[in-house]
């Protein structure tokens, strides 16, 4: 059963789906349709699953579920991962992209390739200041508290720890 984002509790489990360019203000109404019927029929061996989905920066997708309510098989959770791919291919978005997203100065995403990573924190570019978008949240309440974190607080760190001094 689809739900509001704001009424899933915030212990339910999330997944966040980053593409790998900005998204249309009207690629982002398509998104929301998709998931809204596809999440409508979710289920997990016959029971239906409380879920929803939102889509953050015009970028990011985030498909929620209340564990509470009804927990998600490893099948129903693959189905989840096929309608956004299916959606990618659709609009021809890739949303398995491996890169950083950060908040730009400029107030919109950037991303860096993960090879790239390594070089844009020695040319100064990343800082352990930079505001990253943490695609590693597991639950709503992660989401609420700990989307946006100081670089030097994420998996990152370790590229400013093996800077020279």
């Amino acid at each position: 059963m689809y739900i509001d984002f704001d009424k899933l509790p915030d212990t339910a489990r999330v997944w966040v789906y980053q593409a790998d360019r900005p998204l249309s203000d009207g690629e982002v109404n398509t998104i929301d349709e998709s998931l809204q019927l596809s999440l409508g029929q979710w289920a997990a061996h016959g029971q239906p699953l409380l879920a929803s989905a939102k889509v953050v920066e015009n970028r990011f997708v985030i498909v929620g579920v209340d564990e509470g309510y009804t927990l998600p098989s490893g099948c129903s959770i693959d189905a989840s991962v096929r309608t956004v791919q299916e959606i990618g291919r659709q609009i021809a978005a890739d949303f398995f992209n491996r890169s950083v997203a950060v908040q730009a100065p400029d107030g919109f995403v950037q991303t860096f390739a993960l090879p790239a990573l390594k070089s844009a924190v020695v040319d100064g570019v990343l800082t352990p200041d930079t505001s990253v978008f943490n695609t590693l949240v597991k639950t709503k309440a992660e989401l609420l508290s700990d989307w946006r974190i100081r670089a030097a607080d994420s998996w990152l760190k370790r590229y400013f720890n093996s800077l020279p001094v």
